[in-house]
């Protein structure tokens, strides 16, 4: 019988009684009527609009971005962006990896992308803004924030959020390559391995972002990049903050062995590339993992090859559904593994180590999403968008 990921132990809070057991769940088709194909062969986000209008975004790889309201009835979508003139897909891992929309999106009409370009290799983040169409980007209206240099093909990141303090947190991979050979991982003076955070409703001298003054290297005289909020990944995919409490939940993609979901604090170093998981890499024994923060789960290769970060549920508080409230869900690109952590309504530090397998999904997990209701979806390479229920 396949055992679940091994949490590192933390103790829990103390409550009024046991909590309830994690249900398990299944997928089921979001959108129906929309034919085979709609997404394109590699959706990798399913988001939504902060405007009040229901409508949601899937983002393809491959540089398109569709548009349509959020009905499992909807026989059409529309392209609310393209990209493909710029996006480079020289490499497996690069594409268009990344949007999100401006808190003030319904007065503002502003979003950020995250995608890749060649001629020099870089991951380029932007701001876009909504044209007289409400469906449909200006895409003239680019304004190039950062671009960063990428020295191999893979290992891109991509998820970018707004967090609750109204600032955007963005995801880079190491470089690429195998096992972080330029040692980015642990190099606060590169944006490589890191989750940076930046204002975007101001700029900092040259910069075209501003950078918020409790960074942790904020100002620092020795070299460390102002923009880092946390760095020691290998390769952050998919992360999301928790709607209740505001905790930054990340999925870390591993090398050979290990898969890990870190809970991320200002400045905190998560171990890449001197540990994978909660086990030493470089070296392979003898580590010193001292300074460094393990993560709150971990699963082998016996049990899927990349990690995907997921969401904690906090979608409508049905019957049906509410024993999946403040539930951690993620899974695994290659076997469709969906695993359930389960965290406390109010704190993460009433984190409890109950981690199991809770379903699987039918295809490649690329990505999980949020709607403005706090549902939950699972987004497959194939084209489909497929919403958590419970298993029967």
């Amino acid at each position: 019988m396949l055992s679940g990921p091994t949490p590192t132990p933390i103790a829990p809070a103390p409550t009024s009684g046991p909590a309830p057991p994690i249900p398990q769940i299944s997928t089921t088709p979001a959108f129906p009527r929309l034919g085979d194909g709609a997404f394109g062969r590699r959706p990798v986000l399913f988001t939504y609009l902060p405007d009040g209008s229901d409508r949601v975004v899937v983002v393809e790889q491959d540089g398109l971005a569709h548009i349509f309201r959020n009905d499992p009835n909807i026989t059409e979508t529309a392209v609310y962006l393209d990209l493909s003139d710029r996006v480079s897909r020289g490499g497996n891992e690069e594409g268009f990896l990344g949007l999100a929309f401006h808190p003030e999106y319904a007065s503002n009409g502003q979003f950020f992308v995250y995608y890749s370009a060649a001629r020099p290799r870089r991951s380029v983040v932007s701001r876009f803004t909504v044209s007289a169409d409400p469906n449909r980007a200006d895409i003239e209206s680019e304004m190039v924030l950062l671009e960063i240099p990428e020295p191999h093909s893979n290992h891109n990141g991509g998820s970018m959020v707004f967090g609750p303090d109204g600032y955007l947190y963005i995801g880079i991979g190491d470089g690429g390559s195998s096992g972080d050979p330029g040692q980015n991982g642990q190099d606060p003076t590169t944006l490589l391995g890191t989750i940076i955070r930046i204002d975007v409703d101001r700029t900092s001298g040259t910069l075209e972002y501003g950078i918020p003054p409790d960074n942790p290297f904020a100002g620092s005289p020795d070299g460390e990049r102002p923009e880092i909020w946390a760095y020691g990944l290998r390769n952050p995919w998919r992360f999301s903050f928790d709607r209740e409490t505001g905790s930054l939940w990340v999925g870390d993609v591993g090398q050979n062995a290990w898969e890990e979901i870190n809970l991320i604090e200002r400045g905190g170093n998560y171990g890449w590339n001197i540990l994978e998981g909660t086990h030493c890499f470089l070296p392979a024994s003898g580590c010193d993992s001292s300074g460094t923060i393990l993560p709150v789960a971990e699963y082998g290769h016996n049990l899927g090859c990349s990690i995907t970060g997921g969401h904690v549920y906090r979608g409508p508080d049905m019957p049906a559904l509410a024993d999946l409230q403040g539930v951690y869900i993620y899974g695994d690109f290659c076997s469709g593994r969906i695993w359930g952590l389960r965290v406390g309504k109010y704190s993460t530090d009433d984190l409890t180590p109950g981690d199991q397998i809770i379903g699987r999904a039918d295809g490649q997990i690329s990505s999980f999403g949020e709607d403005s209701s706090g549902n939950v979806y699972v987004v497959m390479f194939g084209g489909q968008i497929h919403r958590i229920v419970l298993a029967e």
